[in-house]
């Protein structure tokens, strides 16, 4: 396996983190600063305002009354629904002025902040040319204390758009190691591939984790990645354990006091799928750790 075999690696653009009122806010943005300067990319807040979150006036609350009561309370729901994306906006602003300034704080050279309308995974997909990593919280506003949902929108951004996706833990630390779930597919290869040719992780301690009987093709597989990523200069501990991947992994993780996991994104294999009740769906819920995933 070489460096080049046709896969396109993010080599410029700005880090894009997706910043709500969710209690994930300040380690996105923490998360976000970490992944900027290590790329020395412009880092940019996105806060968007989704109209489905609230009610419209549209709805029809006027019963069994006379026409000109009719006419008031749909005046009245007007007025409130104006009041209310006025204050869904200011509250985005001061979203967006927070975390800029925890930015600024934390070192960052070149932040600037985003306030869109629409969905987020409509409003991600149009940014996705400008960018080179997305980082987004692990669950949204409605979820935060419901460990064992998934934001809906993680699942769905995680489905649309191509470029990295940065999942960030509940809290930031230093990350001083990591690891690289590797199943020998083509996706973990483009794993290790952009890995290798990334500043990311550049000078850090890399785990390159499989679960499974350590021979065969994932062996070679593994053999060759270790290579590979050992030529870029990274100092490579390969293990392959038996047992099943999300049993496995995570025990990696927590054993190892690994601070990052990547993994990717899609495919059909135990290691690879994101769709409910994969084992990429089950280290993203239940490590306590930062995921990369990559396509």
């Amino acid at each position: 396996m070489s460096a080049n075999d046709g896969y396109e690696i993010p080599l410029d653009g700005k880090v894009l983190a997706c910043i709500d009122a969710s209690v994930y806010a300040d380690s996105v943005a923490d998360h976000a600063v970490w992944a900027a300067r290590r790329l020395g990319a412009p880092l940019q807040f996105l806060h968007v305002l989704d109209r489905k979150e609230h009610p419209t006036a549209s709805a029809d609350y006027s019963g069994n009354i006379g026409l000109e009561a009719q006419a008031e309370l749909l005046q009245e729901l007007v007025e409130l629904d104006q009041k209310r994306s006025r204050l869904s906006a200011e509250h985005g602003r001061l979203l967006l002025a927070r975390a800029r300034e925890r930015a600024a704080s934390a070192g960052a050279a070149e932040v600037d902040g985003l306030q869109r309308h629409g969905s987020l995974v409509e409003t991600l997909a149009g940014l996705e040319g400008d960018a080179r990593l997305f980082v987004v919280g692990k669950r949204g506003e409605a979820a935060d204390f419901d460990k064992g949902h998934l934001g809906g929108n993680l699942e769905r951004v995680a489905r649309a758009i191509h470029r990295p996706l940065l999942v960030a833990s509940r809290a930031f630390r230093a990350v001083e190691r990591f690891a690289i779930a590797f199943d020998g597919s083509p996706t973990t290869r483009k794993c290790v591939q952009m890995v290798a040719q990334s500043p990311l992780f550049r000078g850090l301690p890399c785990h390159l984790v499989s679960a499974g009987d350590g021979g065969g093709a994932l062996g070679e597989a593994q053999a060759r990645a270790r290579a590979l990523l050992v030529e870029a200069g990274f100092e490579v501990e390969a293990s392959i354990v038996p047992g099943e991947a999300e049993s496995v992994i995570g025990g990696y993780v927590k054993e190892h006091a690994i601070d990052l996991l990547v993994m990717g994104a899609y495919g059909h294999s135990r290691v690879r799928q994101l769709i409910v009740g994969s084992t990429t769906t089950a280290m993203i819920r239940t490590c306590q750790v930062p995921v990369l995933l990559l396509r």
